[in-house]
């Protein structure tokens, strides 16, 4: 277990922690690639059914270590795209590439790739007091690590520049309101809240999951029929999983369905 990234297991729900509490969980190459490392296991594990991502301290995440940038650029290195294609955007790719539902549990602000890192979840909880800060243009910089992917096509153009460009931050119930986040609740609630989500999920059919995750990202970039050939092409690999023959039997027999692991 790296020490920047701290991992546990409830049942069949992962839960991975950003644990740099004193730069506000800040990302730096240890970070960005330790946090991968777990993604791609999880995704890869038939243990784990859902992973619950968090930070330690009062923030979720302030974004790239600024200082560690700085220190790097120092040294030579001042080459941010090049750090963007080693260090983030493998992260990103690896989050939406997951097949496992994620859930992005913000105990505090999210700013900058900290952002982008919970827009790259799945769901995303906030507990009051959170703020969601497209923080970017305020050290004279562009929003990235998928900022502009997500942001535009969550928000709208309109929306997503004026949060580009101004660098406001978003409380917890503008976010809700937005729909960035599906749930507002207590600081001390957050954790409990999220983990039962995370574990309704992980007891839910996880092939079908995986199939309406590969369809979502798809269907961003189609017209609509290919839309529908997709759909026509995911249907059919979903009604040969066992989760959707038991779920049919269940519906037939009234029952509940119970999902084999």
């Amino acid at each position: 277990m790296s020490e920047v990234v701290l991992s546990s297991r409830d049942g069949a729900v992962l839960t991975l922690t950003l644990n740099r509490p004193e730069t506000l969980n800040a990302l730096n190459r240890e970070t960005t690639h330790a946090l991968r490392a777990e993604v791609e296991m999880a995704g890869r594990d038939p243990e784990v059914g859902a992973i619950v991502l968090t930070g330690s301290g009062r923030a979720f995440c302030a974004g790239a270590d600024l200082k560690d940038v700085n220190a790097r650029a120092l040294a030579g290195e001042k080459d941010l795209g090049a750090d963007l294609r080693t260090n983030y955007t493998p992260l990103i790719r690896a989050i939406r590439a997951c097949p496992k539902p994620l859930i992005a549990a913000l105990n505090g602000s999210a700013a900058g790739a900290g952002l982008s890192l919970a827009l790259a979840c799945d769901l995303r909880l906030a507990a009051e007091g959170a703020q969601l800060i497209v923080v970017f243009v305020r050290v004279g910089l562009v929003p990235d690590a998928g900022s502009l992917f997500f942001l535009t096509r969550m928000l709208g153009l309109s929306k997503a520049t004026e949060l580009a460009i101004t660098g406001d931050p978003v409380n917890a119930d503008e976010a809700l309101r937005l729909g960035l986040v599906v749930a507002v609740v207590p600081s001390d609630q957050l954790m409990p809240a999220a983990m039962e989500r995370a574990h309704r999920l992980a007891a839910g059919p996880r092939e079908t999951y995986a199939l309406i995750k590969r369809g979502m990202e798809r269907a961003l970039h189609l017209d609509l029929e290919q839309t529908l050939e997709l759909e026509s092409q995911l249907q059919a690999l979903a009604a040969e999983t066992p989760d959707a023959q038991e779920a049919i039997r269940a519906f037939l027999e009234k029952r509940k369905p119970v999902f084999k692991r």
